[in-house]
This record gives structure tokens, sequence and C-alpha cells, in this order.
């Protein structure tokens, strides 16, 4: 593990892997870099891969008050310290590097959760009631929240993840979901966003994802001015770490 400072002193955690050419993975919500081992693995044969902690999560800092900014300094930082080319995000993650505009060579983004027809509608109030749940210093409520009611999993399968030893992991990292909220401003496709990001983009879907989410990363490329989407089998918002490597090797070398 290594660490370097963002603008605001925030010590920021991350791993590297392989060589090569490097590539910043940028975490989706809800996790921290442990969820992107075996894909940093996967890709390590061809990348210099550095897969860090955003701040809040596993071994980076928190420094208060927090603003969407801060995490596009850290992102800087990142790349600044690595020298790395190339930036790949999951999810919610999307919305961070794109609206950070840094000068990587090309870009990739896995399913940003865009809310287009035919998604579910969105929880009342969520940011909101994110916000209260932290504020009360109840992060498991603010972990229920999102999984329910955000994500879809029966709330009879969260009560037994609250019952295992990860769900401590869980609540520590349960006010940074405010921090995607506040990245993912209203969930909409940012087409003014998009439109100007000068950047070769790859949009990735998994084809095991239902056809809402399949439906906005199409959007999102059709919206980039290069922009290009490529979908794989999958299971639901994931792809297999042997077929992330294969698509973002080919994309980011050729």
């Amino acid at each position: 593990m290594e660490k370097v400072t963002s603008k605001d002193g925030t010590e920021i955690a991350y791993d590297s892997y392989g060589s090569g050419p490097g590539l910043v993975l940028v975490a989706g919500g809800f996790t921290d870099r442990s969820r992107y081992v075996s894909d940093a693995e996967a890709l390590s044969s061809a990348f210099t891969v550095v897969n860090y902690d955003r701040r809040g999560r596993g071994d980076s800092g928190d420094t208060l008050p927090y603003a969407v900014e801060r995490e596009w300094e850290d992102l800087d930082a990142v790349r600044s310290a690595t020298g790395a080319r190339f930036a790949c995000a999951y999810s919610s993650g999307s919305m961070l590097l794109l609206q950070a505009a840094l000068p990587f060579e090309k870009l990739a983004v896995m399913e940003p959760p865009f809310r287009v027809d035919g998604a579910p509608p969105a929880p009342e109030r969520y940011l909101e009631r994110l916000q209260e749940f932290v504020a009360a210093g109840n992060p498991g409520g603010a972990a229920e929240l999102f999984m329910v009611e955000a994500v879809g999993q029966p709330k009879e399968v969260v009560d037994q993840i609250r019952e295992t030893p990860m769900w401590a992991g869980l609540e520590a990292i349960a006010h940074t979901l405010v921090y995607d909220g506040l990245q993912m401003r209203d969930s909409a496709v940012p087409t003014s966003l998009l439109a100007a990001t000068p950047q070769e983009t790859l949009a990735l879907f998994s084809n095991g994802s239902p056809d809402w989410l399949k439906d906005a990363v199409q959007q999102t490329a059709a919206a980039l001015p290069h922009g290009k989407v490529e979908g794989y089998d999958g299971t639901f918002h994931t792809l297999p770490s042997d077929t992330l490597a294969r698509a973002l090797t080919d994309y980011f070398l050729a």
C-alpha cells in the first residue's frame, strides 16, 4: 500500500499491480479497493493498475466538510503520483471521473447508473434520508436504505447480511453513500457534461443487467463525442474479471 496527499491534506491510499501503462480504477458506490482486487490482478499483465480507496473508505482519510470537488482532487493526486494514462470507473464512480475532467488519454465507464425510462423510481427523499441516518449515527440505516430501496435487494437478505461479519465493514463506509449521491446529482443522463468530454470513452455493460441499465449505458455512449459501447456476458452490474480485462486491454492499447 502507498499513499498520496490530496490538495486538502487528505491521505489517499492505493495499491499498484503489474507493469505497463498506468490504469486507475475508480470505485463505485458502497465499495472500497478490496472489491476490485480480482479486476486489478486480471489487468496487471498489460497495465500498471492503480487501485485506490476513495476518501472515507478503507485506508484513505476523510477530511470534512465533504465536497464533490475534493474527490476530483483526490483522483488527480493519484493520477499525478502514478503517471497513469488511462482510467476506468465503475457505476457511480463514473460521474466522479467524468466531472473531474482530468487529462487521461482514454476513459472507460462500467454501467453508470443513470435513471432512464424504465428504471425503477428513485427512493423518496433518498439523499436527504441518507444524510439523516448518518447525522443520527445510524450507518446501518443508511446501508439498508441503499441496499433495499436503491438497489432492490430483499429486506430479508439484508437482515441476513446484518448478522454476518461483513456488516461492520459496510457500516464503516455507509456514510460515503452520501458522497456518491452528491456526485450523481439528479441521476439523469448528464448530456451537457458528456458532450464536453474530449476523450475517447468506452461505455461497458453486462448482459446480465436489467434493460434500463443497459439503455443508460447506450445513452451515455450516444451523448459522448467519442463514445463507443460494448456489452459482454456477466451478472447484475458486474463483468467477470477476465472479460473486463480483455475488453479494456483491447480498447486502451488499440
